[in-house]
């Protein structure tokens, strides 16, 4: 039996390759953005502390929605907030 080595940049182009193969299964492209966002990555996404994520809600520059204790966030009203600042520059 042959013996055959296995590079890390084969196993690099094996899951590249699977993953598209998944993707077209699916049906969703890669660069589909979630609809919604829980509290960790939002905080990940603004580079903020959960303190400021707290404020962001309180004051209502955040629209959130509280499901079973967990809390999520849109997708589109975080780029708003984006938005704003870049209009306020």
């Amino acid at each position: 039996m042959a013996t055959e080595i296995i590079t890390k940049d084969d196993l690099d182009e094996f899951r590249e390759k699977l993953l598209n193969d998944i993707r077209a299964i699916i049906g969703k492209p890669g660069d589909e953005k979630r609809k919604l966002l829980k509290s960790y990555q939002v905080k990940n996404m603004l580079k903020i502390s959960p303190g400021t994520l707290q404020n962001l809600r309180m004051n209502g520059t955040l629209p959130f929605t509280k499901i079973g204790g967990i809390i999520y966030y849109k997708y589109e009203d975080i780029m708003k907030i984006f938005d704003n600042n870049e209009g306020k520059k």
